[in-house]
Parts: structure tokens; C-alpha cells; sequence
């Protein structure tokens, strides 16, 4: 992903509230979001070059997403895939804190990344970019794209507003995936400076990018409720940014009281 915006425990009927726009290359191989054969539990799309996926939920309501740090000078080409980040940890058991904990003491296998893990009880977030640390989450509104967590990229801060207010529209959705969808340029003084042309950082200042061969090919709306009920939506997009299939998951939460 390149755009996660969280909403965890702010609204009084759902406790996790996720939208998130994935950016990639088009000609980048990957499969939609779908539960996996190999893990029946998992709900994720899968990355089908390097491994892994880029978001995912399970059965039990367990939760990662990630998004690449950009810094185009400190690309590793022998870097262990970042995707696996997301699969290991849908595909395991291990609490969130434990799994961020692990994860930043082999940090240096990876490019740059930030990563977003959630077990139910606990969410948490952790880059591998030097001097940042694991973090259990407040209860907030969070955004994260291609830096830190809640960097105040100009995307970042008019997307968390924007969720700030579609929180107060649920259980429908429609607000949520407008704010994915927004793609207003924002003037060249308040963009970053990360390694790229100052044509490419304009491209990747709105919140839904198109880049000829490059840009949002998923938007991702999920959310769980306090009735146990996991809602999973996933809105594809082809080059252009003409809507592509989407994808509607219903399920309730494994274990829930019956």
C-alpha cells in the first residue's frame, strides 16, 4: 500500500476502521483479494513476483498492511521481499507486539518499510528506517504513506480529516472510498523532497495516483465491528484509472461468541 489510514478505536461501534489506495507498477504481477488455498484463514490480494501481500485480514480479525518507505538511493535489489512481513503475520499466531518486536531485530533484511499489525486486542506500527521503534498504538486516527507514521505529508494530513468525518457515515462506506479517490495535485511548496523529480513527487502527492504505467491499482476499505462482523471490500483499478472488479467480503469473527 501506498496509503493506510486507520481509525482504531474511535468510533463506539467499530473498533478498526481501515482505507487504504495500494500504488504499484501495472505490469507488476498480483492477484485480487481472495482467501488463500494454502491458508484458508487469510483474506489478502498476494504479490505474485516477490512474495507475499501488501494488506491482509484473517477469520479471527487479525490485521497487517504495509507501505514502502521511499528512499530510492538505499534500494537493495538482493532485499528480502517486504510482503512476507504482512503474510507471516496473517499466517501466524504471534501477538502484534511480539511479531513488531521480532520483525525490527532483522529490520536490515528489508528495504525500507513501514509496517501496521493488528491482533484485536493491540495495533501496532514499526518501520526499519534508523531510530524508529516498535509502537503499540492509542486509541486515534492514524495515516501512513511513504515516510514515517503521521508524517504530515500533504496527502496524509487531507485524508485523515476526511476519515475523521467518513467515520460518522458508517456503516456505509461511500465516503470512505471517495477520500481514496481523490486525486488533487498539491502545489510543488508543500511537497516533500524524497530522491525523486519534482514531477514524480507531484504524481505522488494525491491520495488516488495516476503515473502512465503506474498508480493505484487497489483501493481497500475494512473494517471490524464491535458485533463481530468483518467487512472487506476491495475496489481494483486499471491503468487510467478506470474501475476494474470489486470485491465484497462478509464474515464473522472465529471464536465469537455465538
Amino acid at each position: 500500500m501506498c496509503l493506510i489510514l486507520v481509525a482504531w478505536r474511535s468510533h463506539p461501534d467499530y473498533p478498526l476502521v481501515v482505507a487504504a489506495n495500494r500504488d504499484e507498477f501495472f505490469a507488476r504481477p498480483s492477484s485480487p483479494a481472495a482467501f488463500w488455498q494454502e491458508a484458508p484463514d487469510v483474506l489478502a490480494g498476494k504479490d505474485l513476483q516477490a512474495g507475499g501481500s501488501w494488506m491482509g485480514m484473517t477469520r479471527s480479525g487479525r490485521f497487517a498492511a504495509l507501505t514502502n518507505f521511499r528512499d530510492p538511493g538505499s534500494q537493495r535489489p538482493d532485499a528480502v521481499s517486504r510482503g512476507l512481513l504482512v503474510a507471516g503475520f496473517l499466517r501466524g499466531r504471534v501477538p502484534a507486539a511480539d511479531y513488531l518486536e521480532a520483525v525490527s531485530r532483522r529490520g536490515r533484511d528489508f528495504n525500507g518499510f513501514n509496517l501496521l499489525a493488528g491482533d484485536g486486542e493491540n495495533l501496532g506500527w514499526y518501520s526499519n528506517v534508523p531510530g524508529a521503534a516498535p509502537l503499540l498504538l492509542e486509541p486515534g486516527i492514524y495515516g501512513v504513506c511513504n515516510h514515517l507514521l503521521d508524517t504530515p505529508w500533504p496527502k496524509v494530513r487531507a485524508a485523515k480529516s476526511a476519515l475523521g468525518e467518513a467515520l460518522g457515515e458508517l456503516p456505509g462506506d461511500a465516503a470512505l472510498f471517495r477520500l481514496l479517490c481523490d486525486d488533487t495535485i498539491h502545489p510543488d511548496e508543500s511537497l516533500p523532497r524524497t530522491g525523486v523529480s519534482l514531477e514524480w513527487e507531484r504524481l505522488l502527492s494525491a491520495a488516488f495516483v495516476r503515473a502512465g504505467g503506474y498508480g493505484t491499482r487497489n483501493s481497500t476499505v475494512c473494517r471490524i465491528g464491535r458485533d463481530d462482523w468483518i467487512v472487506f471490500d476491495e475496489q481494483t483499478w486499471l491503468e487510467g484509472g478506470a474501475a476494474g472488479p470489486r470485491r465484497r467480503y462478509r464474515f464473522r469473527r472465529a471464536g465469537a461468541p455465538s
